[in-house]
């Protein structure tokens, strides 16, 4: 029994090595060498306490090699020193930068859905393109996208950032957002499929058609969610839109956390909700995880310990860990991601279960999810 339960998760495993194969096929580069001209495009940022990375983020925009933008940004309720580092930045911009001052958030909505919402409503482009304050974009980036949407014919775009690492904690969790994307997610299925099972977004970066957006109602549509990103994505996709994705490292890049504690609260924010507050597809996932990505060193350290160099206990077991590396190695470099860190893959599979865990006591049992000041139970 114990051998077919190993040839189980073998096989498993070689379909999710297969997964990552085509999703890498399916998911293109950033084309390359488009016009410097084209649709108005409306820039939208909200920021909240964003002292540390508006300005950078701001100056990535003004530095855009496009012809007809703006640039938006809201300043969402900030108690850092935001909203004087946005006066100085519109000072600066020649009027292409304009800063807003958030609407206390109604009852029933997420911070940034409410803060998009409100930059939506404020725009003047037929394209808009909503992107973090924690983002860093290469000049040619809303050239590239814009062309990107055009040629693909897409209602909504989104790109996979370059994610910088500093920390150890953040090297270790982050880059496990696309080892699960490119594992567990066919990305064909996301822009051939009508299911809106099939969705995926980046929040960091989402390039709207303005009349798909409005068909949608905004972010309105995804109010209570944290993760609105891929909502929003399902919402498009509902109202019989089309989507598409890019692999966008050479072209955006992003700082989502700085530290330890900034990761496990941003992930502990995004886990259980990003599984629609579903009990059961959280142990699932939970139960999948054990088996498939540590119960096999399990088993290898048992062999080790009682010198049983069995097929069931030793090789399957290593293989198994091999197809894993192998694929967390492909993602890394795909990604541009730490190689170094790759042989730590159980590791980060251990903290993102305590993650797990925490994730749904938080919204259960204790005060919900809690972010930038702002405390969110919406399950």
């Amino acid at each position: 029994m114990l051998f077919f339960y190993q040839i189980l998760v073998l096989l498993s495993l070689l379909v999710f090595l297969g997964i990552v194969l085509r999703n890498l096929v399916d998911l293109p580069c950033m084309p390359a060498n488009l016009s410097p001209s084209g649709p108005f495009v409306s820039v939208l940022v909200p920021a909240r306490n964003e002292a540390l990375n508006i300005e950078r983020c701001v100056r990535s925009l003004l530095q855009q090699n496009y012809g007809s933008y703006e640039i938006i940004v809201l300043d969402d309720g900030s108690t850092d020193t935001t909203p004087e580092l946005l006066c100085s930045l519109v000072r600066e911009s020649g009027g292409r930068l304009r800063s807003l001052k958030g609407e206390p958030l109604p009852e029933g909505w997420h911070g940034k859905s409410w803060a998009c919402f409100q930059l939506g409503r404020h725009a003047k482009g037929e394209l808009l393109l909503f992107t973090d304050a924690d983002t860093i974009h290469q000049p040619d980036a809303l050239r590239r996208s814009v062309g990107a949407l055009e040629d693909s014919g897409a209602d909504m775009l989104s790109l996979t950032p370059y994610q910088e690492l500093g920390s150890f904690w953040e090297k270790l969790v982050v880059p496990m957002v696309y080892f699960i994307l490119m594992c567990f997610l066919p990305l064909r299925l996301v822009w051939k499929s009508r299911n809106p099972a099939f969705s995926f977004a980046n929040g960091q970066f989402i390039l709207f058609r303005k009349d798909c957006y409005q068909r949608i109602n905004g972010h309105a549509a995804v109010r209570g969610n944290l993760v609105e990103d891929v909502w929003l994505c399902m919402a498009v996709k509902k109202a019989g839109g089309i989507v598409t994705a890019f692999n966008g490292t050479d072209t955006v890049s992003c700082r989502m956390y700085r530290n330890g504690k900034d990761v496990w609260e941003g992930f502990s924010k995004n886990l259980f909700a990003g599984l629609g507050y579903k009990t059961l597809a959280l142990l699932a996932m939970i139960v999948m995880t054990a088996l498939l990505y540590i119960a096999p060193y399990a088993f290898l350290v048992r062999s080790l310990l009682i010198s049983e160099f069995s097929v069931t206990l030793f090789w399957l077991p290593l293989i198994q860990i091999a197809v894993v590396l192998l694929s967390r190695l492909i993602i890394a470099v795909a990604f541009r991601q730490p190689l170094s860190i790759v042989l730590l893959h159980v590791f980060s599979q251990v903290v993102l279960l305590a993650i797990a865990v925490n994730s749904f006591c938080g919204i259960k049992f204790g005060k919900g999810a809690s972010w930038k000041g702002r405390n969110y139970n919406f399950s």
